[in-house]
Protein backbone atom coordinates (compact mmCIF):
# COMPACT_ATOMS: atom_id res chain seq x y z
CA UNK A 1 0.00 0.00 0.00
CA UNK A 2 1.25 3.33 -0.67
CA UNK A 3 1.95 5.89 1.52
CA UNK A 4 -0.60 8.96 1.39
CA UNK A 5 1.50 12.04 -0.14
CA UNK A 6 0.37 15.85 1.59
CA UNK A 7 -0.37 17.84 -1.83
CA UNK A 8 2.10 20.36 -2.65
CA UNK A 9 -0.26 23.18 -2.07
CA UNK A 10 -1.08 21.88 1.13
CA UNK A 11 2.47 21.37 2.27
CA UNK A 12 3.75 24.73 1.03
CA UNK A 13 0.46 26.46 2.96
CA UNK A 14 0.85 24.99 5.81
CA UNK A 15 4.97 25.49 6.35
CA UNK A 16 3.98 28.94 5.11
CA UNK A 17 1.31 29.30 8.04
CA UNK A 18 3.66 27.96 10.56
CA UNK A 19 6.51 30.44 9.44
CA UNK A 20 4.15 33.08 9.82
CA UNK A 21 2.65 32.69 13.28
CA UNK A 22 6.53 32.03 14.49
CA UNK A 23 8.20 35.13 12.89
CA UNK A 24 4.45 36.98 14.12
CA UNK A 25 4.91 35.90 17.54
CA UNK A 26 8.83 36.35 17.76
CA UNK A 27 9.37 39.32 16.09
CA UNK A 28 6.54 41.64 14.53
CA UNK A 29 5.17 41.67 18.05
CA UNK A 30 8.07 42.52 20.02
CA UNK A 31 8.42 44.79 17.54
CA UNK A 32 5.45 46.25 17.79
CA UNK A 33 4.99 46.51 21.09
CA UNK A 34 8.43 48.91 21.35
CA UNK A 35 6.15 51.54 19.47
CA UNK A 36 3.11 50.78 21.20
CA UNK A 37 4.67 50.78 24.55
CA UNK A 38 6.84 54.78 23.53
CA UNK A 39 4.04 56.16 22.65
CA UNK A 40 1.39 54.96 25.55
CA UNK A 41 1.62 58.64 26.93
CA UNK A 42 1.07 60.37 23.85
CA UNK A 43 3.92 62.29 21.75
CA UNK A 44 5.06 64.56 24.00
CA UNK A 45 6.16 61.93 26.76
CA UNK A 46 7.75 60.23 24.10
CA UNK A 47 9.72 63.54 22.87
CA UNK A 48 10.59 64.29 26.43
CA UNK A 49 12.52 61.17 27.16
CA UNK A 50 14.77 61.54 23.75
CA UNK A 51 15.09 65.08 25.10
CA UNK A 52 16.25 63.81 28.11
CA UNK A 53 19.79 64.86 28.72
CA UNK A 54 21.36 61.40 29.18
CA UNK A 55 19.09 60.01 26.81
CA UNK A 56 21.07 62.30 24.34
CA UNK A 57 24.11 61.62 25.67
CA UNK A 58 23.61 57.95 25.11
CA UNK A 59 22.55 58.49 21.53
CA UNK A 60 25.62 60.83 20.87
CA UNK A 61 28.33 58.39 22.27
CA UNK A 62 26.44 55.37 20.26
CA UNK A 63 26.64 57.43 16.96
CA UNK A 64 30.65 58.29 17.86
CA UNK A 65 31.29 54.66 18.13
CA UNK A 66 29.70 53.65 15.49
CA UNK A 67 31.52 56.22 13.28
CA UNK A 68 34.91 55.18 14.49
CA UNK A 69 34.40 51.57 14.79
CA UNK A 70 32.35 50.79 10.96
CA UNK A 71 35.39 52.72 9.56
CA UNK A 72 38.16 50.90 11.09
CA UNK A 73 36.23 47.66 10.22
CA UNK A 74 35.63 48.66 6.90
CA UNK A 75 39.29 48.79 6.20
CA UNK A 76 40.22 45.82 8.07
CA UNK A 77 37.53 44.03 6.17
CA UNK A 78 39.10 44.78 2.91
CA UNK A 79 42.24 44.37 3.31
CA UNK A 80 41.69 41.28 4.90
CA UNK A 81 39.65 39.74 2.51
CA UNK A 82 41.73 41.14 -0.78
CA UNK A 83 45.27 39.25 0.98
CA UNK A 84 42.65 36.13 1.82
CA UNK A 85 40.88 35.91 -1.55
CA UNK A 86 44.03 36.96 -3.74
CA UNK A 87 47.21 35.37 -2.59
CA UNK A 88 48.27 32.43 -1.38
CA UNK A 89 50.63 32.76 2.40
CA UNK A 90 51.82 31.07 5.03
CA UNK A 91 48.92 31.71 8.02
CA UNK A 92 46.32 32.37 5.73
CA UNK A 93 43.81 29.25 7.70
CA UNK A 94 44.71 31.26 10.85
CA UNK A 95 43.97 34.64 9.78
CA UNK A 96 40.74 33.17 8.63
CA UNK A 97 40.58 31.38 12.25
CA UNK A 98 41.05 34.85 13.70
CA UNK A 99 38.24 36.55 11.74
CA UNK A 100 35.80 34.01 13.32
CA UNK A 101 37.19 34.25 16.81
CA UNK A 102 34.53 36.90 17.80
CA UNK A 103 31.54 34.47 16.50
CA UNK A 104 32.71 32.05 18.54
CA UNK A 105 33.28 33.96 21.87
CA UNK A 106 30.71 35.61 23.73
CA UNK A 107 30.29 39.20 24.13
CA UNK A 108 30.66 39.46 27.97
CA UNK A 109 33.44 36.99 27.56
CA UNK A 110 35.53 39.44 24.80
CA UNK A 111 34.28 42.27 27.16
CA UNK A 112 36.09 40.90 30.14
CA UNK A 113 39.61 40.22 28.48
CA UNK A 114 39.74 43.87 27.61
CA UNK A 115 39.26 44.58 31.96
CA UNK A 116 41.93 41.94 32.07
CA UNK A 117 44.54 43.23 29.94
CA UNK A 118 43.63 47.39 30.39
CA UNK A 119 42.08 47.38 33.68
CA UNK A 120 43.10 48.83 37.00
CA UNK A 121 44.95 45.67 37.98
CA UNK A 122 44.79 44.15 34.25
CA UNK A 123 47.93 43.42 32.39
CA UNK A 124 48.63 47.28 31.20
CA UNK A 125 46.67 48.73 33.99
CA UNK A 126 49.42 50.45 36.78
CA UNK A 127 51.12 51.56 33.82
CA UNK A 128 47.79 53.36 31.69
CA UNK A 129 47.17 54.64 35.01
CA UNK A 130 50.90 55.86 35.48
CA UNK A 131 50.87 57.78 32.44
CA UNK A 132 47.12 58.98 32.96
CA UNK A 133 45.78 56.89 30.02
CA UNK A 134 41.95 55.64 30.70
CA UNK A 135 40.65 53.12 28.37
CA UNK A 136 38.29 50.38 30.76
CA UNK A 137 35.23 52.98 31.82
CA UNK A 138 36.16 55.08 29.29
CA UNK A 139 35.49 55.54 25.27
CA UNK A 140 38.00 54.23 24.15
CA UNK A 141 37.34 51.03 26.14
CA UNK A 142 33.79 51.00 24.49
CA UNK A 143 35.41 51.54 20.59
CA UNK A 144 37.67 48.94 21.37
CA UNK A 145 34.92 46.19 22.96
CA UNK A 146 32.80 47.16 19.74
CA UNK A 147 35.76 47.12 17.08
CA UNK A 148 36.27 43.05 18.60
CA UNK A 149 32.69 42.32 18.57
CA UNK A 150 31.49 43.79 14.94
CA UNK A 151 35.00 43.41 12.81
CA UNK A 152 34.16 39.78 11.35
CA UNK A 153 31.15 41.44 9.63
CA UNK A 154 32.72 43.08 6.96
CA UNK A 155 35.51 40.85 5.98
CA UNK A 156 32.65 37.85 6.43
CA UNK A 157 30.53 39.06 3.47
CA UNK A 158 33.70 39.78 1.02
CA UNK A 159 36.11 36.67 1.58
CA UNK A 160 33.60 34.12 -0.31
CA UNK A 161 32.94 37.18 -3.10
CA UNK A 162 36.84 37.57 -4.04
CA UNK A 163 37.63 34.18 -3.95
CA UNK A 164 34.19 33.80 -6.32
CA UNK A 165 35.43 36.16 -8.86
CA UNK A 166 38.61 34.67 -8.78
CA UNK A 167 42.06 36.70 -9.72
CA UNK A 168 41.65 36.47 -14.18
CA UNK A 169 40.86 40.38 -14.16
CA UNK A 170 43.17 41.65 -12.22
CA UNK A 171 45.83 39.95 -13.51
CA UNK A 172 44.73 41.09 -17.19
CA UNK A 173 44.99 44.71 -15.32
CA UNK A 174 48.61 44.26 -13.68
CA UNK A 175 49.71 42.66 -16.91
CA UNK A 176 48.36 45.82 -19.16
CA UNK A 177 50.64 47.82 -16.72
CA UNK A 178 48.45 48.84 -14.10
CA UNK A 179 49.69 48.44 -10.42
CA UNK A 180 48.57 46.77 -7.78
CA UNK A 181 46.65 49.78 -5.87
CA UNK A 182 45.25 50.53 -9.61
CA UNK A 183 43.75 47.31 -9.90
CA UNK A 184 42.06 47.09 -6.44
CA UNK A 185 40.93 50.41 -7.57
CA UNK A 186 39.36 50.15 -10.79
CA UNK A 187 38.72 46.10 -10.45
CA UNK A 188 38.13 44.73 -7.67
CA UNK A 189 36.62 47.66 -5.43
CA UNK A 190 33.56 48.13 -8.19
CA UNK A 191 33.51 44.26 -7.89
CA UNK A 192 32.62 44.28 -4.51
CA UNK A 193 31.16 47.64 -3.64
CA UNK A 194 27.43 46.00 -3.02
CA UNK A 195 29.15 42.98 -0.64
CA UNK A 196 31.04 45.78 1.12
CA UNK A 197 27.96 47.86 1.31
CA UNK A 198 26.02 44.95 2.27
CA UNK A 199 28.57 44.44 5.04
CA UNK A 200 28.64 47.79 6.18
CA UNK A 201 25.09 47.87 7.06
CA UNK A 202 24.98 44.60 9.34
CA UNK A 203 28.44 46.01 11.29
CA UNK A 204 26.65 49.43 11.73
CA UNK A 205 23.92 47.44 13.31
CA UNK A 206 25.53 45.76 15.18
CA UNK A 207 27.80 48.06 16.48
CA UNK A 208 24.97 50.68 17.79
CA UNK A 209 23.10 47.19 18.91
CA UNK A 210 26.31 45.86 20.98
CA UNK A 211 25.13 45.45 24.77
CA UNK A 212 26.87 42.54 26.14
CA UNK A 213 30.87 43.60 25.82
CA UNK A 214 29.98 47.09 25.84
CA UNK A 215 28.67 46.54 29.45
CA UNK A 216 31.38 44.90 31.03
CA UNK A 217 33.79 47.90 29.72
CA UNK A 218 31.77 50.95 30.17
CA UNK A 219 31.21 50.84 33.98
CA UNK A 220 27.30 52.23 33.46
CA UNK A 221 28.70 55.58 34.12
CA UNK A 222 25.47 58.17 33.27
CA UNK A 223 25.91 60.67 30.86
CA UNK A 224 29.42 59.79 29.84
CA UNK A 225 29.71 55.93 29.28
CA UNK A 226 26.41 54.82 29.15
CA UNK A 227 25.57 53.67 24.61
CA UNK A 228 21.93 53.75 24.40
CA UNK A 229 21.16 49.74 24.67
CA UNK A 230 22.84 50.44 28.24
CA UNK A 231 20.54 53.24 28.80
CA UNK A 232 17.61 51.64 27.93
CA UNK A 233 18.67 48.89 30.46
CA UNK A 234 19.01 51.91 33.16
CA UNK A 235 15.41 53.19 32.20
CA UNK A 236 13.91 49.68 32.51
CA UNK A 237 15.64 49.21 35.44
CA UNK A 238 14.52 52.17 36.90
CA UNK A 239 10.82 51.03 36.21
CA UNK A 240 10.69 53.85 33.20
CA UNK A 241 8.82 52.24 30.56
CA UNK A 242 7.95 54.97 28.41
CA UNK A 243 11.27 56.32 28.44
CA UNK A 244 13.15 53.15 28.00
CA UNK A 245 10.57 52.02 24.96
CA UNK A 246 11.22 55.45 23.74
CA UNK A 247 14.72 55.09 23.39
CA UNK A 248 14.56 51.27 22.03
CA UNK A 249 12.00 52.43 19.32
CA UNK A 250 15.29 54.81 18.03
CA UNK A 251 17.09 51.09 17.39
CA UNK A 252 14.20 49.45 16.39
CA UNK A 253 13.90 52.28 13.79
CA UNK A 254 17.64 51.38 12.72
CA UNK A 255 16.95 47.51 12.50
CA UNK A 256 13.69 48.10 10.35
CA UNK A 257 16.00 50.75 7.58
CA UNK A 258 18.82 48.15 8.01
CA UNK A 259 16.26 45.54 7.12
CA UNK A 260 15.14 47.56 4.73
CA UNK A 261 18.47 48.78 2.69
CA UNK A 262 19.12 44.40 2.95
CA UNK A 263 16.25 43.60 0.99
CA UNK A 264 16.56 46.34 -1.39
CA UNK A 265 20.47 44.89 -1.86
CA UNK A 266 19.49 41.27 -2.25
CA UNK A 267 16.58 42.24 -4.41
CA UNK A 268 19.30 43.92 -6.98
CA UNK A 269 21.97 41.50 -6.35
CA UNK A 270 21.17 37.98 -5.65
CA UNK A 271 24.21 36.67 -4.94
CA UNK A 272 23.83 38.16 -1.29
CA UNK A 273 20.26 36.54 -0.87
CA UNK A 274 21.67 32.84 -1.91
CA UNK A 275 24.28 33.25 0.63
CA UNK A 276 27.20 33.50 -1.46
CA UNK A 277 28.30 36.51 0.82
CA UNK A 278 28.35 34.21 3.73
CA UNK A 279 29.89 30.70 2.05
CA UNK A 280 33.92 30.04 3.13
Amino acid sequence: MKPTMIPASLGSGLALTVALLYLGVLVALPLAVVFIEAFARGGSAYLAALADPDARSALRLTLLVASVTVPMNLVFGVTASWAIAKFEFRGKNMLITLIDLPFAVSPVISGLIYVLVFGARGWLGPWLIAHNIHIIFAVPGIILATTFVTFPFVARELIPLMQAQGTEEEQTAISLGASGWQAFRHVTLPNIRWGLLYGVLLCNARAMGEFGAVSVVSGHIRGLTNTLPLHIEILHNEYNPVAAFSCASLLALLALITLIAKTILERHHPELRTGLARRT
